[in-house]
């Protein structure tokens, strides 16, 4: 019989493993991935799955493959990402303009300067 904290780890891993099936699958890494989750969660994008977000495609604005969002989301963002992350975005920094160009620049923009 298992114990507790052995039962705990299985289903922590398991759930590992499907976090990384997924980002396999939508060509996201794991860390995309659950940058991905965050936003989806943090701005209640419930009509978005987290593993349709292509990892290269636009975050803002309105065009084909975009993931059409504005400034106010910008702003949550930039809350979620300090909260999580322990990244400040200043709008003063030329790098967090591009940073915020797509899923991927996002997540090693806030990777590169993590705490």
């Amino acid at each position: 019989m298992k114990s507790r904290d052995e039962t705990a780890e299985y289903r922590l891993s398991r759930r590992k493993t499907a976090l990384e099936t997924e980002a396999i699958m939508s060509g996201q890494t794991a860390e995309e991935s659950l940058m991905a989750q965050r936003l989806v969660q943090a701005l209640g994008l419930e009509h978005i799955a987290p593993e349709a977000i292509a990892p290269t495609a636009p975050l803002f604005g309105g065009g084909a493959g975009s993931v059409g969002l504005d400034s106010i989301d910008a702003l949550e963002i930039a809350l979620m990402i300090q909260q999580q992350y322990g990244v400040e975005l200043r709008s003063d920094d030329a790098a967090v303009k591009s940073a915020f160009a797509s899923l991927r620049s996002l997540t090693g923009h806030v990777l590169q300067r993590r705490t």
